[in-house]
């Protein structure tokens, strides 16, 4: 100790900047050296296939609690914009006594309708939701709105025949005169039928089917057809807007004739409209017509493949048209999947790169899918990587308030390609919200009934649960 300090005392102060300076200057080298450690990780010390992907949207697979946050703030926010409420037109005085009810009552309005189609999906989705979790807040969403439609109908219902009524929602459900006033909500109807201590909905649920069967116009062989916008039009929308109310009108009744009808349309419209070279479904098909323009809209193709495993789902197997209608369903499943885009989401026009990112078709795509791997009609492993990839997608468009966004508006039929490329997204088209909340209560049960590892960085499915946390295996034969 006494030689170090005799040493200390020794050092000049020419000798104690020296030393600094060269302190300075490893540490210059350092600083100069540092842009080299992006290079350190090399082929011959890093695996670099395990590096990660700068991925756009999440990759992975999602936990059923994330899945759920969302699903709970789309509910609160939905919650809060469909009142169930009869005012009074001038005073907006809430009407309690529905005997009270007259020409200058109306709906609350909220941000949604309560009777449109599109709210017959969220429906569909809420009590979904409700029966995979067991919360109750999403069924009774459900089962208090359809129970007060069913409530005030009478009451409005006796102001029909003076035409006094000024709600348009009450219109809908009263006297529709469009498929799109009919089927979703009908088949809405029905399987809240099945709900323990449901409300008698059936004068409700005929009236919807006599629409169906009796008003809408039809080609010359029955199919369902439109005058817009061109005479003796098929829009493959309206096979969401009818058919599965027609095969769930079967179920109800026990009359085999609705699920004829609703195999007779799908065969009606598939011959017409779909494209066996694309296994996809052209939006519109119009008779006159010597050839017919094939735009491949993304939502329009989600309305007819969620047809599809509607009607399967309670089409007796022993039907002669349930092969085809299932065969038809994998052949579609097969065109939409190619076209996924690297995002997880598909376009607006399917084959066409360049038109934008469309959350409702995309969010359809992932109920349709995961319903059918969960229903054993498809292969988890072959389209449960792609299902997963395109909830991660979707999920993303679920703003903080509950909103979804990236969903295309109101969309009618044209012939050329700058229609699709050009409409309107918007957060209060409600196309979007009954598509996520059937897509995320399909993912659960996804996520319940199979298994699923990281495997090498991809989403795999497995025929059993694997023991293991490497982040690459082999399986064993």
């Amino acid at each position: 100790m006494n030689k170090m300090i005799k040493f200390y005392k020794k050092m000049t102060m020419s000798t104690i900047f020296q030393c600094l300076s060269l302190i300075l200057s490893c540490v210059m080298l350092l600083c100069t050296c540092h842009p080299k450690t992006e290079q350190e990780a090399n082929d011959s010390n890093t695996p670099l296939h395990l590096l990660q992907p700068a991925y756009q949207n999440p990759y992975g697979i999602p936990s059923e609690d994330s899945i759920m946050q969302l699903l709970d703030r789309i509910c609160t926010y939905l919650d809060k914009e469909t009142p169930t409420q009869v005012i009074d037109a001038t005073t907006k005085d809430e009407i309690i006594d529905y005997s009270k009810i007259d020409r200058n009552s109306v709906l609350k309005r909220g941000a949604f309708r309560l009777t449109s189609y599109e709210w017959g999906v969220v429906y569909a989705g809420m009590t979904l939701i409700g029966e995979v979790t067991g919360d109750i807040k999403y069924s009774n969403y459900t089962t208090r709105r359809l129970q007060f439609l069913s409530e005030i109908a009478p009451y409005f219902r006796k102001l029909m025949d003076d035409k006094t009524i000024q709600s348009p929602q009450l219109h809908q459900l009263l006297i529709p005169h469009a498929l799109d006033d009919c089927g979703s909500m009908c088949a809405a109807f029905i399987k809240a039928s099945y709900q323990e201590n449901a409300p008698d909905y059936r004068d409700i649920i005929e009236n919807y089917m006599d629409w169906i069967m009796n008003g809408q116009m039809r080609l010359s062989d029955g199919t369902l057809a439109r005058n817009r916008p061109q005479l003796n039009t098929l829009w493959l929308d309206d096979m969401f807007m009818s058919i599965p109310a027609l095969a769930w009108m079967g179920k109800y009744t026990g009359e085999k004739r609705f699920y004829d009808e609703a195999v007779k349309q799908i065969r009606q419209f598939a011959s017409r409209m779909f494209v066996p070279e694309k296994n996809l479904f052209m939006h519109g098909w119009v008779e006159s017509m010597d050839d017919h323009p094939a735009f491949f809209w993304g939502r329009a193709n989600g309305w007819a493949v969620m047809t599809l495993v509607e009607v399967l789902e309670v089409l007796p197997k022993e039907h002669e048209g349930y092969q085809d209608i299932m065969s038809l369903l994998k052949k579609h499943i097969k065109g939409l999947t190619a076209l996924q885009s690297g995002e997880g989401l598909w376009h607006q026009l399917l084959d066409r790169n360049d038109s934008y990112l469309e959350t409702s078709a995309s969010a359809i795509y992932v109920y349709a899918i995961a319903r059918a791997i969960n229903k054993g009609w498809l292969d988890a492993k072959i389209y449960g990587p792609c299902t997963v990839l395109a909830w991660n997608a979707v999920s993303k468009q679920i703003n903080e308030f509950g909103q979804v966004m990236g969903t295309c508006v109101g969309t009618g039929m044209a012939f050329d390609p700058a229609f699709y490329y050009y409409r309107p997204v918007n957060v209060f088209a409600a196309h979007g919200y009954g598509p996520v909340l059937l897509a995320g209560g399909e993912m659960m049960v996804l996520l319940e009934k199979t298994y699923l590892k990281m495997n090498d960085n991809a989403v795999c499915f497995y025929d059993k649960e694997l023991k293991t946390d490497l982040p690459t295996f082999e399986i064993e034969p």
